[in-house]
């Protein structure tokens, strides 16, 4: 009997946590002290960077503490550019995957921006 409950369970549980992580798709997550108002990506070591994903929020902007859907990519491994009201900044190698969330952190810009 535990055997056939293990089963059923293995069957129709673990099939929809899988596609419930997949329906959120890939998020960015802004733990920047600021709101970012371009966020681009680039596979990694390319200089090609896609189209400014905060287009995918309603204000065009990712607030401090908010996520934000990526569109667009697959998972790898990429470079992210992003501005704000006073800077850019490049960070390079950043691991992105299926149903994931990435965030760039404040306290490790230290060396990968620039201001205006």
């Amino acid at each position: 009997m535990l055997r056939l409950f293990i089963t059923l369970a293995t069957i129709f549980v673990l099939p929809n946590v899988s596609n419930a992580a997949e329906g959120k798709g890939i998020r960015f997550w802004n733990l920047t002290a600021a709101t970012i108002t371009s966020l681009q990506l680039s596979p990694a070591g390319k200089d090609e960077w896609g189209r400014n994903q905060t287009e995918n929020d309603k204000d065009h902007t990712v607030e401090h503490d908010e996520r934000l859907k990526i569109t667009g990519i697959e998972p790898g491994v990429y470079d992210v550019k992003f501005r704000d009201m006073h800077r850019e900044c490049v960070i390079k190698n950043i691991d992105i995957k299926a149903g994931g969330i990435f965030s760039i952190e404040e306290a490790k810009l230290a060396g990968f921006c620039h201001t205006f």
